[in-house]
């Protein structure tokens, strides 16, 4: 992995953390404080519909930050390189 990959993942998992300290701060004062009104029921309007399409967008950005990462595509890459493709004659 040259530096300009290396320091764009680091920025890349550095963006990821922030917005998971967000989310879960975020969560924490919505879910505390409805646990406290009511009892922790789901309610639209109170946040967690907001909570539950923010925790998609961090499932996502996750999947492709650790599963689909440098070395999956270094991987992928390598395998095509290896298959043997026939030359086009004309």
């Amino acid at each position: 992995m040259d530096y300009n990959r290396a320091h764009n993942r680091v920025r890349q998992l550095k963006k990821f953390y922030k917005n998971l300290m967000w989310f879960g701060i975020v969560a924490g004062i919505i879910m505390g404080n409805d646990l406290i009104k009511n009892g922790l029921h789901y309610n639209v309007l109170s946040g967690h519909l907001i909570l539950t399409i923010w925790a998609i967008f961090i499932i996502i950005k996750a999947i492709s930050l650790f599963v689909f990462d440098d070395s999956w595509e270094k991987k992928i890459m390598d395998k095509e390189f290896k298959k043997d493709k026939k030359a086009i004659d004309f």
